[in-house]
């Protein structure tokens, strides 16, 4: 058995915010619309039921982690592949070969907003995958220590 891991995920706040993801049945949202092969496979070959999930709103105003989440399914393929009025809709994938998976994630709580600004001052985090220059990956992991250094700073 591993050990639980820990996440970031973005999501534009515009498309699922905290709020939407705490107000969905069983606050529970499929993780649609990951059109990068590098956190697709974080999502199929690495992440678990149970892992903790940073909840990072991005591409607005003010981005920052909002609020907590947990990995609550297993990979599946992701529909709005196939949907040609979709922004996600993939020309090339095929429904026997889909390209593009999601899972479920299920929002925790909300926090006060932890601003990228707020993040960048802490030491703890200084290594931080979301606060490297160029990084634009929708999934990132975080250690253990960074984790346990963000919910320090919201509990």
């Amino acid at each position: 058995m591993t050990a639980q891991q820990y996440w970031l995920m973005k999501s534009e706040p515009d498309d699922c915010s905290i709020d939407d993801a705490l107000a969905a049945p069983n606050q529970t949202v499929p993780w649609t619309g990951v059109r990068n092969y590098q956190a697709r496979n974080f999502m199929r070959d690495v992440m678990r039921v149970g892992d903790g999930v940073l909840f990072y709103h991005s591409s607005c105003p003010a981005p920052g982690i909002a609020g907590v989440a947990r990995i609550a399914s297993s990979t599946r393929p992701d529909p709005t592949q196939f949907e040609p009025q979709s922004p996600y809709y993939d020309q090339a994938s095929r429904q026997d070969a889909p390209r593009w998976l999601l899972l479920d994630v299920q929002a925790q709580r909300k926090t006060r907003l932890l601003s990228l600004a707020e993040m960048r001052e802490l030491p703890a985090l200084s290594s931080m995958r979301v606060l490297q220059r160029g990084s634009r990956l929708s999934i990132t992991p975080v250690t253990p220590q960074e984790w346990q250094a963000v919910m320090n700073l919201l509990d």
